[in-house]
């Protein structure tokens, strides 16, 4: 490979290593820290933070039109005066060139739709900030504070309480299901508190890890983990979800306060609530798209049902979802459903309505079925839900951590000091023992940091204190290599070769002394991040990104810079240590 297209190859691989690092770049120097706690917020919070900052702009803005109606919009709303150009052309009308308030709110259709655009744009901020966390270097529990947790689930008493008689499928695939619904619960439980992207992963057969970044208390944890979800029955006030619709979309900013309460409660019945309906977006998160008012009263609860599973319906042959009741929830379902034939029917799980069906008849014998063109994507999601409330697994907090983030500040700044003070007692060596030669050590030492933090950005790795200890190893094997290949170019100084030989030979000499131990070193690592674990395997995987990235650098980065000297600045001699002449 001649020089020009090794300079290539460097500036693409420092290209994307740039690419790679943008998200790390974005979220820990660029995004604010108001921003940040949004984003690591759930995506509940994030929905309801960004409807009701919205609500207050659009009163904002309705109070300036009415005080003032040829007042412009201040400048902190100067993308609005934007989007209401865009809406004028789009209609076909003439842009006003000094536009008022009066003009920008007279482009939107319904004060909703100003509402809309609105909430998008600071919707669109935070979820582009937390897809700038989720794509950048995480900061272990060690280095951002936080606690691990780790529960065991009792699938024993899973079965027992179940009956084995009532499980029609082998034991170990209900196992695996409960294990499968013990997790995704938790999720949700955890997720829905506003953490900051917790960890839940199965570990081993019966145990399940919890890692929470960020200020935790165990106390309200340890109750979230422990607790169980509530599935219940309830009966749809359809006339009063139709005036509740009807005036949320005339007063979209004043229905809910900040916290999602209803700010005038006398627009639905004493007896009755509302709540969101969901179902679950592209990333298996409750998405809301409707709201629905039910009653106060439950008609059935979640214990009652025994079983739930996804089948074909025999005449239409769509999916459907069909349960089975208990004797108690059988009779309580049969007497319910025959008194409400034609209404509709709410199963709310954690204040959320997962479906909304039409009772067409009594149901008797403790069979149901849902059906009404789901998919099998939305009949799974529901079945998912009903199984939440049968197959409860009793769940123990075996073990748990706390780590307080003024000591993982204190580690950052500890391993920040450590990669600082390292390079800088080896540019210090490799200056005085080297000369100028160093400073191609130095670069390479750089470059080498920078595609190892690259490489961690590019996969969503974790940074641990394990993976700086690796980090600060790697900047000592990469001076190794480097001193290897400068004291093979002064051995052929030494016998009379000029510049470009004696480097050309030093180098080719060194290759492979240098490839041996690296690879040798590489293997270990490997092994031991696929064996180890903790920190075992973050030290590790650093470990093995460094070998790599110093061999590149030590060979190819340090190699460019020697030939760059000697065809671009014309060196004729090199300045690599003492009692060396030339």
């Amino acid at each position: 490979m001649n020089k020009r297209s090794r300079l290539l190859l460097l500036l693409v691989v420092l290209a994307l290593c740039f690419v790679f690092l943008w998200p790390s770049i974005s979220w820990y120097g660029r995004t604010p820290k108001e921003v940040q706690a949004l984003a690591l917020g759930s995506t509940e919070n994030i929905k309801d933070f960004a409807t009701a900052k919205a609500g207050e702009d659009v009163k904002a803005i309705k109070a300036l039109a009415s005080n003032d109606s040829s007042a412009k919009l201040p400048e902190e709303y100067s993308w609005l005066e934007k989007d209401a150009a865009k809406k004028y052309k789009l209609i076909g009308k003439k842009v006003p060139s000094e536009m008022t308030v009066i003009d920008v709110v007279s482009a939107y259709d319904s004060e909703l739709e100003i509402l809309n655009v609105i909430q998008a744009r600071y919707r669109d901020r935070i979820l582009k900030a937390k897809s700038y966390y989720e794509n950048s270097v995480k900061l272990g529990l060690d280095l951002s504070g936080g606690m691990n947790v780790i529960v065991r689930a009792d699938l024993d008493a899973a079965v027992e309480a179940t009956g084995v008689e009532n499980i029609h499928q082998p034991v170990a695939d209900f196992k695996k299901e409960a294990m499968a619904n013990a997790i995704e619960n938790l999720t949700s439980r955890i997720d829905k508190f506003g953490l900051t992207s917790p960890t839940v992963r199965q570990q081993g057969e019966d145990r399940i890890y919890i890692e929470i970044p960020g200020a935790a208390q165990a106390d309200t944890i340890t109750t979230l983990i422990m607790g169980k979800g509530l599935l219940n029955f309830r009966l749809v006030d359809s006339e009063a979800t139709q005036m509740f619709k009807t005036y949320y979309y005339q007063h979209p900013t004043s229905t809910f306060n900040a916290v999602g309460e209803l700010m005038d409660k006398s627009i639905i019945p004493e007896d009755c609530e509302v709540f969101g309906e969901y179902t679950k977006d592209a990333y298996g998160l409750d998405e809301r798209y409707d709201y629905v008012v039910v009653k106060k009263e439950i008609a059935l609860e979640g214990k009652h049902i025994k079983s739930a599973e996804v089948r074909a319906d025999t005449i239409t042959n769509q999916p459907e979802v069909a349960f089975m009741l208990d004797d108690e929830g059988a009779e309580i379902f049969a007497d319910f459903t025959g008194a409400h034939v034609g209404q509709n029917l709410a199963i709310v799980s954690d204040n959320k309505v997962k479906s909304n069906a039409t009772i067409k008849t009594a149901i008797t014998g403790g069979s149901v079925s849902l059906s009404g063109g789901f998919s099998y994507e939305e009949a799974n999601n529901i079945k998912k839900v009903l199984q939440s409330a049968w197959l409860e697994v009793p769940l123990e907090v075996e073990s748990q951590q706390v780590i307080g983030a003024s000591l993982g500040e204190q580690a950052i700044h500890q391993g920040i000091f450590a990669i600082c003070l390292g390079l800088g007692l080896i540019l210090v060596f490799l200056l005085f023992f080297y000369h100028l030669s160093g400073i191609n050590a130095v670069v390479a030492q750089i470059l080498n940091l920078y595609i190892m933090f690259s490489v961690l950005s590019a996969f969503n790795l974790t940074l641990t204190l394990s993976s700086i200890a690796g980090m600060i190893l790697t900047i000592g094997m990469a001076v190794d290599a480097n001193v290897l290949i400068f004291e093979r170019i002064k051995e052929e100084l030494r016998q009379g070769k000029s510049r470009v030989a004696a480097i050309s030979i030093g180098f080719d000499n060194a290759f492979w002394a240098i490839m041996d131990s690296n690879i040798t070193t590489f293997i270990a690592a490997i092994f031991l991040s696929q064996l180890g674990t903790g920190a075992i395997q973050g030290f590790a995987v650093s470990l093995a990104i460094g070998v790599v990235s110093s061999v590149f650098t030590a060979l190819f980065v340090s190699r460019l810079m020697f030939d760059f000297d000697t065809d671009v600045l014309h060196a004729k001699k090199v300045s690599i240590g003492w009692g060396i002449k030339q």
